[in-house]
């Protein structure tokens, strides 16, 4: 009995209240962009969100992009790999199962390790930018002008139930990990 009353005492501690009942609601997209570069991501968030109308940066638990140039990898990025220089803007509309793209109410809806200029990324870095000038991604600390696509192309996502994650991309608390199917 000592042991049961120790044991509920430890996961007591680790758990913040409420999160062992959070469910993660799991997506995947894919950007398809000029020239043959695309990318793949996953995301997944608490599912008691699926009823906003907009998510930001805050709201992810884990998110990662793996760049291609045809069938290449170019680069990846995920969220565990986010510093405090590190561009983080995120805009998902659960309703409409899509990023926010280029328009009147989201002018720069999408900056993943990306600023509007694409030279953040940093050496031997990669992101993602949707600004008032295209879509794009980053290579290496330098725009990739040949990736460029339309502001307001959609970027649609889909709902992935168990899609699993690489560790770096969840850097959230014990119990989301525990869920990330590693």
């Amino acid at each position: 009995m000592r042991r049961f009353a120790r044991l509920v005492a430890f996961f007591a501690i680790l758990a913040p209240a409420g999160a062992a009942t959070a469910e993660l609601s799991t997506w995947r997209f894919t950007w398809e962009g000029a020239g043959g570069y695309r990318i793949e991501g996953r995301m997944a968030f608490d599912a008691a969100h699926l009823s906003r109308p907009e998510l930001r940066a805050d709201d992810i638990a884990c998110f990662v992009i793996e760049g291609f140039h045809g069938d290449r990898p170019i680069g990846r990025w995920a969220l565990g790999q986010r510093g405090p220089a590190t561009t983080w803007i995120l805009t998902f509309l659960p309703a409409e199962r899509a990023f926010a793209v280029y328009g009147p109410d989201h002018p720069m809806p999408q900056a993943w390790n990306m600023d509007g200029f694409g030279t953040d990324c940093g050496p031997g870095g990669f992101g993602f930018n949707v600004g008032n000038w295209a879509q794009d991604i980053c290579v290496d600390g330098r725009l990739i002008v040949a990736s460029q696509v339309a502001p307001s192309q959609p970027l649609p996502a889909v709902p992935a139930p168990g899609l699993g994650f690489p560790p770096d991309a969840c850097p959230g608390d014990l119990l989301i990990g525990l869920r990330r199917g590693d």
